[in-house]
């Protein structure tokens, strides 16, 4: 056997020929899924302990769910490791239940979903989570493993959705809302005291009017009715394995993929079986407080989604919700990570057979964050990270479709349904620190930092250490960004404590600080003061670089790592050449870099943006600016025009750039030790004046800062002819951006050329651009 496909039969779980009792079933999920909540709302001792001894399925995928939660909020080797082995050990759980329930007749037998369908959810959320475990790995084997390992559970959750779709064919009918027949034995939820007898009701109908007659080795079919040519499944016929009459999923044995597992499981971990596993209402006042989000919408239709009311007829057994928002979650978080990943992983995702729609996995998100247990947690979660996360990192970005309604949007950045989510979570969760930083980074993405700092010094310590350190590293970024530069100073080295991610980052951006902060008060004449926080600079930066290399992702130094390197080799050569001191060889102020690269610039007020404007005069004042290099020149002038536009000065901002940056040729920005980012960037830049001088754009949030609500001229209604000669400008500057080779931070930076592509390109169409 070749050494591939002895990985792949490792570890292979051996299948038992028990029977599953349905009773202990219910009760197993009811109480791991109850723990798994836990997690959500910071009370990891109490998911802890209801864990204890427990050795279901569900059991195990909740601690791995745990694990995996401390590792992707942390990134710590150590967590890691354990993470993959609890979710390993979960995902060899899922595969013997599931062949249980294969065998089994008196498992529990959906009308929606074949016999099983539960574990085959547990599996793939197992695999998902240990896919995104193994690519964060420090090893470029476990990241490719952890690919592979995705690829399987991407098959399995194409087939539950298949499972959907043939039950609502069957019965001809666009929803499934009305139209269901109540399952063969439904596992109704315990009552209000918890009992430990289930309900069991009896059927009206012995079966589902067409049982799934998938095969295992046919194309999967895709949620819209047609086959997918990406996923191809062929088994081999084995004498243990015969080919079945009836649908077995896209199970793999858990040696097939790797030992790892996915993000999405945490998803799924809370089922709470009582009142129809939907968890507790909030109660009349918070209903009323907010937008409802459990409604049907119509926005999917177009992609074949199911987007229904939790409390709808359908939903009459605790498996059927915990499948539909499992499968929405999960399908939701794998399609929106392929959809943004860099080109070069989307190369190594082609060769398996992986396709991404972010529109279509932001809908599953949407459609999973309306249940009020784990997925819906987790799904609400998954939706933050994406529009306060990425969407707040990107400044050009999809219009909101104009005939979808508010509550119903998925694309720019909807802050009303954001709002009505964010509510709800509090409500759900109210001890969890998870929901108490998105408050924040909604209200700074809102130019409003100092009521982020306020929400993040009230949220008080976690008791989950990587949960902590995120709050801390939050705060870290919004000091930077509204120039309290002591407070950043010490919150950065406060992260170096909590965290080891990238210890170089911390360090580089508190000497960053430091040496602002020494600057300023050299100006304001505090002598004592600049000399003080000066050494403190020094020390700082200078020992960034001693934590450079120790982490690793996909086998490679960290983008930021090799960043701290370059800039710190840079000075001190500079220095050496000029007879001057480390710090007076410091050009752009670094603390304003930093800033850029965070996009902090997108969350400053109107007086921090002209801060961060006087910093940059300041230094270009300096004795040392002269000997500067041009890419320094650069940088300086690239960070001036981010500021002049996000004061909405745009012909200023593109006039900076087209006179100190694109006059130069390509090959001038290329040389030892310099910064390589800062030309691309500005070509990227360019394209952000122009898309945000669109006369939709303006509609939308006005001609300055303040808003559509100040009282600036603006358009009545859009100006196409206008709009398309801009939006042409704006495709012209981001092609130039993305062809313009490999750079420092090109990842980084490519993330928001990749986007901005992708809203253009949506403009174009709808807009009849050819």
């Amino acid at each position: 056997m070749s050494a591939f496909g002895r990985w792949l039969s490792r570890g292979k779980a051996a299948v038992s020929s028990e029977r599953l009792d349905l009773t202990a079933e219910a009760q197993n999920m009811d109480v791991a899924l109850r723990a798994a909540e836990k997690i959500m709302n910071d009370d990891i001792k109490g998911a802890e302990e209801a864990l204890k001894g427990g050795d279901s399925a569900f059991h195990k995928l909740s601690r791995g769910t745990l694990g995996f939660m401390k590792s992707t909020l942390g990134f710590e080797q150590e967590v890691m490791k354990e993470a993959s082995d609890l979710l390993y050990d979960a995902e060899n759980s899922a595969y013997n239940y599931y062949h249980k329930a294969q065998h089994d007749n008196s498992a529990f037998q959906s009308n929606i979903y074949d016999k099983g369908s539960e574990f085959l959810l547990c599996q793939a959320e197992a695999q998902i989570m240990s896919a995104i475990v193994g690519v964060l790995n420090e090893s470029l084997t476990e990241s490719l493993k952890g690919f592979y390992k995705m690829r399987k559970a991407y098959m399995t959750l194409e087939s539950l959705m298949a499972m959907e779709q043939k039950y609502m064919s069957s019965r001809g009918v666009q929803s499934l809302a009305g139209s269901r027949v109540a399952s063969k034995e439904s596992l109704r939820s315990f009552d209000s005291s918890h009992s430990n007898t289930p309900v069991i009701v009896e059927p009206k109908s012995a079966q589902p009017a067409k049982p799934s007659g998938l095969r295992k080795e046919t194309k999967v079919t895709n949620s819209n009715g047609s086959s997918s040519e990406d996923f191809f499944e062929v088994d081999e016929a084995h004498p243990q394995q015969p080919v079945t009459k009836k649908y077995e999923g896209h199970i793999g044995k858990p040696g097939d993929s790797q030992e790892q597992l996915s993000p999405l499981d945490e998803k799924m971990k809370h089922l709470d079986v009582n009142e129809n596993l939907l968890g507790t209402s909030p109660t009349a006042s918070e209903a009323g407080s907010r937008p409802p989000l459990s409604r049907t919408t119509t926005g999917g239709s177009k992609f074949g989604l199911i987007e229904i009311d939790p409390n709808d007829s359908v939903f009459k057994n605790n498996l059927d919700v915990f499948i539909h928002s499992g499968t929405n979650l999960m399908f939701g978080i794998i399609s929106l990570m392929i959809s943004v990943i860099p080109p070069a992983f989307a190369r190594i995702l082609s060769v398996i057979g992986f396709r991404g729609n972010r529109e279509k996995g932001m809908r599953m998100l949407w459609q999973a964050s309306k249940f009020n247990n784990v997925n819906g947690g987790m799904a609400a979660l998954v939706l933050f990270g994406w529009y306060n996360g990425l969407i707040g990192f990107c400044d050009i970005y999809s219009d909101p479709d104009p005939e979808v309604p508010i509550m119903d949007q998925v694309e720019g950045y909807p802050s009303d349904r954001l709002r009505g989510l964010l509510a709800e979570m509090r409500s759900r969760y109210p001890d969890s620190h998870l929901w108490m930083i998105e408050q924040a980074r909604m209200a700074a993405a809102g130019r409003n930092i100092d009521e982020a700092l306020v929400l993040l010094q009230k949220a008080g310590k976690s008791d989950m250490k990587q949960l902590q350190a995120l709050q801390v590293f939050e705060k870290s970024l919004n000091a930077q960004n509204s120039h309290r530069y002591e407070l950043c100073g010490a919150s950065f080295l406060e992260c170096v404590e909590l965290n080891a991610w990238s210890q170089a980052l911390y360090y580089f951006v508190a000497g960053a600080a430091y040496l602002q902060l020494s600057r300023d008060l050299a100006v304001e004449g505090d002598a004592a003061g600049a000399t003080k926080y000066a050494q403190l600079a020094e020390e700082n930066l200078k020992t960034a670089p001693s934590f450079v290399g120790k982490k690793k992702m996909m086998g490679k130094a960290l983008p930021f790592d090799q960043f701290v390197q370059r800039k710190v080799n840079k000075w001190t050569t500079n220095s050496q050449a000029w007879g001057c001191s480390f710090l007076d060889a410091v050009g752009v102020p670094p603390i304003e870099e930093s800033i850029f690269l965070w996009n902090g610039y997108k969350k400053q007020s109107e007086a921090q943006l002209k801060k961060s404007l006087q910093n940059l005069e300041r230094a270009e004042q300096s004795s040392s600016w002269a000997k500067q290099a041009l890419d320094e020149k650069t940088i300086s002038a690239l960070l001036r025009a981010t500021i002049y536009r996000n004061l909405r000065q745009h012909k200023e901002a593109q006039a900076i750039l087209e006179k100190n940056v694109f006059i130069h040729d390509k090959t001038a920005f290329s040389g030892q030790n310099m910064d390589t980012w800062a030309a691309p960037a500005a070509y990227y830049e360019h394209a952000v004046n122009s898309w945000q001088q669109r006369s939709e754009y303006i509609l939308r949030f006005g001609t300055t800062i303040a808003g559509p609500t100040a009282n600036s001229m603006k358009p009545s209604t859009t100006d196409i002819q206008h709009d398309r000669a801009l939006v042409a400008d704006a495709r012209k500057h981001v092609e130039k951006a993305k062809n313009w080779g490999a750079y420092e931070l090109d990842a980084r930076i490519g993330m928001k050329v990749t986007a901005a592509l992708g809203a253009i390109g949506k403009w174009e169409t709808r807009n009849g651009v050819a």
